[in-house]
């Protein structure tokens, strides 16, 4: 499994013109990608992480601030641009794999008492964020 994390001072996701999902105070965009051999243990691990990375101003995380996180799949996280000018998704778990631990990593980060709100699995969305710091970290378990 792997995160792209962007502390945000706030973010959305636009689908079909309608925002389906929204953090308005700092926080964290996850940008989640799941490959084939990923399951609960990646999404114990991607939850702790997302929860307790220490990357909010003043060396804060999620869980110690009470922020929001706005969680959006992204299969293109695997993509493998090694030859040619087409990447290859072939790294990428198909969405029946995908979709279910990406709500996974939703529910466990709820479990720990972070709002989340989340983009639309397979959709076609626009992300609009305001990136704070800029703070972006890949995060791979």
């Amino acid at each position: 499994m792997r995160a792209v994390l962007q502390r945000v001072s706030s973010a959305s996701v636009t689908v079909d013109g309608v925002v389906v999902g929204a953090i308005d105070g700092p926080g964290l965009v996850a940008l989640v990608g799941v490959t084939h051999d990923d399951g609960p243990d990646q999404v114990a691990t991607m939850a702790r992480k997302i929860s307790e990375l220490r990357i909010l101003r003043d060396e804060r995380s999620v869980a110690d601030v009470g922020a929001p996180v706005l969680v959006v799949s992204q299969f293109t996280l695997y993509a493998d641009t090694r030859k040619g000018r087409r990447p290859s998704w072939s790294n990428a778990a198909p969405g029946p794999v995908a979709e279910p631990l990406v709500d996974a990593v939703v529910q466990a980060l709820r479990a720990r008492g972070v709002e989340v709100a989340t983009g639309r699995f397979g959709a076609m969305m626009d992300v609009s964020l305001v990136n704070d710091g800029p703070v972006t970290l890949v995060v791979d378990v």
